[in-house]
């Protein structure tokens, strides 16, 4: 019970840690980042990525403001021959930039942070995930269109490997016009 409690004590320490080291875009404006966006590139250290990184494909994603202030996500991507959703709620928190948010279908805690965007090109998103002891890191690339600039692609992987993520952990999500038209 002991190693238990230690082990709990120091992921949220970590949790806390990694957290304080996440930058977020200066002077985030919300009401420039809702709309619908493409995810272009995803970088994980988790299990789940690893496995299934060579079946994902580019999603569009549908960022909506709620009636309490915070941001619902919907993202609909290919799955097989189907196209899948996955809603989120983003609930603010007093760093404008920063949000959290609890997976209901996995049971994940998770704190996003906008790291950067220009609102009408690209977003660069940082996710630390909290399940248990077990804690990961999500960097992802959101795009207005279906393409963006070879630079900022390479910013994007760069913001990654900053985060402790190696080549092996980032991919540039190939596109797909499956599940575009949706969300």
């Amino acid at each position: 019970m002991k190693g238990l409690v230690l082990s709990l004590a120091l992921a949220t320490l970590y949790v806390l840690y990694v957290q304080a080291d996440v930058p977020l875009q200066p002077d985030f404006q919300e009401d420039r980042i809702v709309g619908k966006w493409y995810g272009i590139g995803l970088a994980s250290n988790s299990g789940w990525f690893k496995t299934k990184k060579q079946f994902l494909k580019q999603c569009s994603t549908v960022i909506t403001p709620t009636a309490d202030g915070n941001l619902d996500v919907v993202a609909t991507y290919p799955k097989q021959d189907r196209c899948e959703k996955k809603s989120m709620t983003y609930i603010k928190t007093e760093e404008p930039g920063r949000f959290l948010s609890k997976s209901p279908r996995y049971g994940s805690d998770h704190i996003i942070s906008v790291v950067e965007t220009n609102y009408d090109e690209y977003t660069v998103m940082h996710t630390l995930k909290t399940k248990g002891n077990e804690v990961n890191t999500v960097v992802s690339l959101f795009a207005r269109g279906k393409e963006l600039r070879p630079e900022i692609l390479e910013k994007f992987k760069q913001t990654a490997k900053n985060y402790g993520l190696t080549d092996e952990n980032i991919i540039i999500l190939p596109q797909t016009d499956k599940c575009m038209t949706e969300a």
